[in-house]
């Protein structure tokens, strides 16, 4: 007993047993404590965080593209509309392997090359759960293959949507233009919230310029789905705000006839309200179908509008860039006539050559060869048989400062502004521009160029219908405008605060010297004035495609064609109260008067009909 009480000391044990238990407590209350703040972050701290992703296990939120607005013409005919298209999409959260399920829907239906790369392309700027377009344009063949087979293609879904879709064809392929699926460098720029849901955006033309009217807002629906990812049924939706509605100046009837009045030729043409300067027709040729290039066209396809020599792709009416040739006379002759350069009764005697001192090579009229135009040419008798010769003269005396300073108010050298991307400039050559451009200084015989719209001028067919219409209005200055109203709203006449200044009796003189191009037994376009019940007033133009000698004279048998001359003309009608003004080029068409002319005449003679039908009063 005395050796077990040597060994055995309470005090310490319980000394011991406490700090044991202490310990214990200790632990188990931090440990209660640590368990309590984690309960309290993950049931009430984080909460909603939690719960939303529990909740994305069964709820998909689903963007809905918005319909896009539609195009009209200014008689309410659908120039672009949208139709429902049956698209394969892929979420590829809701699959187990995405490249089994491309393998198992390539067996089931035809998924090109194209179609693989573009999806893999979109699925790394996608957002999560976001559905991403695989093949477009189902046919029920296929919805049906699929819809049999969708038990086993998680992930996979057939979606109704709505494509871009152009009734008309290329008859409006140029102005209108078209959309196209969204592109790499596009999406680094685009705000990806606004194109949740679609694929599409305006390329060219009006879909370019007027996109963010025609886009319209997101809309968005919370979709119930099962464990498999298959939506189940819609448990929240917000509309989509359809994109705005254009309607244009452009007349469809108008617009058909001048594509077809080129026949096949190369060439464009632009007609305008002179009132409004709203465009009425807007035409280049050749065209293409850009119905095409909406879901994504074809390598083949497009190599062929690409690499085509006529260029189908290229918009001649506002990048097309050629000498304007004699159909700026009048302009200068109005600049002349207004800073008493000249005067009405002023004549010179043409014998086809014109010399300048110091220059031994001479300039010629293309009438040259039967001795000019003779004696008593004065400025009406050389816009009406456009005598280069009296031209050469006049651009001497006005000199390329006033001519060009005249020439930038009309509309020439610089953009119109019209409601377009992708405008030309041109060009309004004067010696600033000649020292930047080439570094030279600028000489009486780029001014004896210019003067019949040769050497460094170069203009748009929109511009000349610009020019035209403003000659026709006697100077009220108003840009150019496709689009006449947006949701019914109708917009406004972009008109300049000063209009052009010219004395009424020079807009009197011109006007006559025009209308007697058309309706003179000597005109340049008097073969389109038979049968008329109208007036018009106008002027040819013919502009070098290829230089010549002096000496050489032109003859187009010995040539391409494509190497042949243009053939331009402006005009407006009816002369007494100008309605309606036109540029228009027929690439390789060799004289206005012959190739040029009749098409315009075509165009106002539609107009013009136009007119007399809704001025009728039917009971």
């Amino acid at each position: 007993m005395m050796v077990d009480a040597a060994f055995s000391d309470p005090a310490r044990e319980r000394m011991l047993f406490a700090r044991r238990l202490f310990v214990g407590t200790l632990v188990t209350l931090i440990l209660s404590i640590v368990l309590s703040l984690r309960y309290f972050d993950l049931q009430i701290s984080r909460y909603e965080n939690f719960a939303t992703q529990s909740n994305n296990n069964r709820v998909l939120v689903r963007p809905l593209p918005p319909p896009r607005g539609l195009i009209y013409d200014r008689k309410g005919k659908l120039v672009a509309d949208n139709r429902p298209s049956y698209n394969l999409t892929i979420v590829p959260e809701r699959s187990d392997d995405v490249e089994q399920l491309l393998s198992d829907l390539g067996q089931l239906i035809t998924l090109s090359k194209r179609d693989i790369r573009r999806f893999r392309k979109n699925l790394k700027r996608r957002r999560p759960f976001e559905q991403t377009t695989l093949h477009v344009n189902l046919s029920e063949a296929e919805r049906a293959i699929l819809a049999v087979n969708g038990h086993r293609l998680n992930g996979a879904e057939t979606s109704a949507r709505l494509i871009r879709h152009y009734p008309f064809q290329d008859l409006f392929a140029h102005a209108i233009g078209y959309v196209g699926r969204i592109n790499e460098r596009e999406s680094q720029t685009i705000e990806s919230v606004k194109y949740s849901g679609t694929d599409s955006i305006g390329k060219v033309g009006l879909e370019k310029f007027y996109e963010s009217q025609l886009l319209g807002s997101v809309g968005s629906e919370q979709v119930e789905t099962n464990a498999r990812g298959r939506a189940m049924r819609v448990l929240d939706r917000t509309a989509a705000v359809p994109g705005d509605n254009l309607t244009l100046y452009i007349d469809s009837d108008l617009q058909r006839v001048a594509f077809e009045a080129f026949n096949g030729e190369r060439g464009a043409l632009v007609a305008i309200d002179v009132e409004t300067g709203g465009i009425l027709a807007m035409v280049s040729t050749p065209s293409y179908d850009p119905n095409l290039f909406v879901t994504g066209i074809s390598q083949t396809n497009y190599d062929g509008l690409l690499y085509s020599k006529d260029r189908p792709l290229f918009d001649r009416t506002i990048r097309g860039q050629y000498p304007p040739g004699s159909t700026i006379k009048p302009m200068f002759g109005l600049i002349a006539l207004q800073n008493n350069i000249v005067t009405p009764d002023d004549r010179i005697n043409d014998n086809g050559y014109y010399y300048f001192e110091g220059i031994e090579r001479p300039w010629r009229d293309h009438n040259f060869a039967r001795g000019g135009h003779g004696n008593g040419v004065n400025l009406s008798k050389a816009i009406i048989e456009s005598c280069n010769i009296y031209f050469y003269g006049l651009g001497v005396k006005t000199g390329i400062d006033l001519l060009s300073n005249y020439g930038s108010q009309f509309g020439l050298g610089s953009t119109t502004g019209i409601d377009m991307p992708g405008e030309r400039p041109g060009i309004m050559p004067n010696r600033a521009w000649k020292k930047g451009a080439h570094g030279q200084s600028w000489f009486n015989g780029d001014t004896i160029n210019a003067s019949i719209g040769q050497g460094f001028m170069l203009t748009t067919p929109l511009q000349l219908a610009v020019m035209s219409a403003r000659i026709a209005s006697r100077g009220d200055v108003r840009s150019p405008r496709l689009v006449k109203s947006i949701n019914g709203v109708e917009q406004p006449s972009l008109q300049a605060e000063d209009s052009i200044e010219i004395s009424a009796k020079h807009w009197d003189y011109m006007h006559q010297a025009m209308e007697d191009v058309v309706h003179s037994s000597r005109g340049t376009a008097r073969s389109i004035s038979k049968g008329l019940d109208y007036r018009i007033a106008g002027k040819t133009g013919t502009a070098q495609a290829i230089s010549i000698d002096a000496e050489e004279k032109y003859d187009s048998s010995k040539i391409d064609k494509r190497q042949w001359d243009h053939a331009l003309f402006v005009a407006f009608a009816p002369v007494e109260k100008p309605k309606i003004a036109i540029g228009l080029i027929v690439e390789n068409g060799e004289h206005g008067g012959s190739s040029a002319a009749p098409i315009a005449r075509a165009v106002f003679d539609a107009y013009m009909q136009s007119q007399q039908s809704t001025t009728l009063v039917r009971r």
